[in-house]
């Protein structure tokens, strides 16, 4: 992210609209030190304030301008950022923040036509994008997590991104060297999510002892079979998707919107299964999540059915 004279946060994920402001605030201050810092909120603003804050200081000092809330703008700052984005001052950087919506359409259009930059900050949904964005949080603070690490970190705390962010900040704070598989287990490995991927994996390598084993011991122990069904549905999903598919893993990593080690592995799973096992997988896994999720006086039966149609196979 590299300052510009605006810069428009264009999106619903809070997390990547914060990285991205602190970004531009701190290269501002590395080259002007006494760059000053000024706030305020669209939804609240008054007419001129923009135009006073933005006009030339008589010592020539630089400043960042952070307004937040452009998705419940007043009318008074779209008429002042209009007449901002016509006349920009060259000793500014105005950085807007918008979370979604039709509000203020008109201001995003004209800033968009001014070939302003604009920073796309979109929640990170699917598993390959989690990934690679533990793996370059660890690239920038010059430390290697493992790949299998990566995955593991994504199943127990993917569900939101700044709590991914900061198990990364934790695991590198508390340790030294590569980050393991072993580390994150550690650290995270009593989590339900992780508990799901886990009773997968064992099912999806034919460990059906285990996998039955690992998935009643977590059930015992008042984990919700509504995640697990999930977990167990989002790697027969990755199994489908390489199944008898060719290409190397970095085309199809990208044309299924997985990480390259994610179809590596769903690949390996894959050699068990023909195409009529795989159909018996999913439609085993849809009947449990349509059971556990209130179809059923017996979830339980039908989660571990679903485990034992996986670790089958085409045995």
């Amino acid at each position: 992210m590299q300052p510009a004279g605006v810069v428009l946060l264009s999106g619903p994920e809070d997390y990547l609209a914060s990285k991205a402001a602190e970004s531009i605030r701190q290269q501002v201050r590395t080259a002007q030190p006494d760059a000053e810092l000024v706030r305020f909120d669209a939804g609240s603003y008054e007419a001129g304030h923009l135009t006073m804050q933005a006009s030339p200081s008589l010592f020539g000092d630089w400043k960042v301008i952070e307004v937040a809330g452009l998705a419940q703008m007043s009318d008074a700052f779209l008429v002042d950022a209009l007449s901002y984005l016509a006349d920009p001052s060259p000793d500014v950087v105005l950085v807007l923040r918008h979370s979604g919506g039709n509000r203020g359409k008109k201001l995003l259009d004209a800033i968009k036509a001014a070939r302003a930059t604009v920073v796309d900050c979109q929640p990170l949904k699917k598993d390959g994008d989690k990934a690679e964005f533990v793996t370059t949080e660890f690239r920038l603070a010059r430390r290697r997590i493992d790949p299998d690490a990566v995955r593991a970190l994504v199943a127990a705390v993917g569900s939101q991104l700044p709590e991914l962010a900061a198990a990364c900040q934790q695991l590198m704070a508390d340790m030294t060297g590569d980050v393991t598989v072993e580390t994150v287990e550690k650290y995270y490995g009593g989590r339900v999510e992780a508990t799901g991927f886990k009773v997968a994996d064992a099912a999806l390598a034919g460990r059906t002892a285990q996998a039955l084993s690992m998935l009643r011991h977590a059930l015992a122990t008042g984990a919700d079979p509504v995640p697990i069904v999930a977990a167990l549905a989002m790697k027969v999903r990755a199994v489908a998707k390489v199944h008898g598919v060719r290409g190397s893993s970095m085309q199809l990593a990208k044309d299924l919107g997985m990480a390259p080690w994610q179809v590596d592995q769903a690949r390996r799973e894959a050699q068990r299964f023909s195409a009529d096992a795989l159909a018996r997988c999913v439609r085993a896994l849809a009947e449990a999540d349509a059971q556990v999720k209130g179809e059923s006086r017996d979830p339980v039966y039908a989660v571990e059915r679903a485990v034992t149609v996986i670790a089958l196979g085409d045995g």
